[in-house]
């Protein structure tokens, strides 16, 4: 197979969300275990996109939030919360983006804000 030079192909290393990590690499790289990412998806935090041939495939967002709750889980929390936790900071740093991003729009719109 040639390896192409397609637009596509080239923004696919900057896409945090680019399934682009094997499990073995992806438990290597999060310092954890092939059986600790299995039961982080158990407790969807995160779903890893499946190749042609069936295996995980993790992206770098996906990575972050491993390393996240394993952070949490060597901190003494049980892994059901840690997902919990850090689904639920995930979330509100979500929300809190999109708010920041509406009330941009909202003062770019507003003459009389003085922007």
């Amino acid at each position: 197979m040639t390896p192409t030079t397609s637009p596509d192909s080239a923004n696919t290393f900057d896409d945090d969300d680019y399934p682009a990590y094997t499990m073995g690499r992806a438990a290597e790289m999060t310092g954890t275990t092939p059986g600790f990412l299995r039961a982080l998806g158990e407790h969807r935090l995160i779903t890893p996109l499946r190749s042609d041939g069936g295996h995980r495939r993790y992206s770098r967002y996906q990575l972050r939030l491993a390393m996240r709750a394993r952070d949490l889980v060597n901190q003494g929390t049980a892994i059901e919360a840690a997902c919990r936790i850090v689904i639920l900071e995930d979330q509100l740093e979500e929300a809190l983006r999109i708010n920041e991003q509406l009330r941009r729009a909202s003062s770019e719109q507003d003459p009389t804000t003085g922007a």
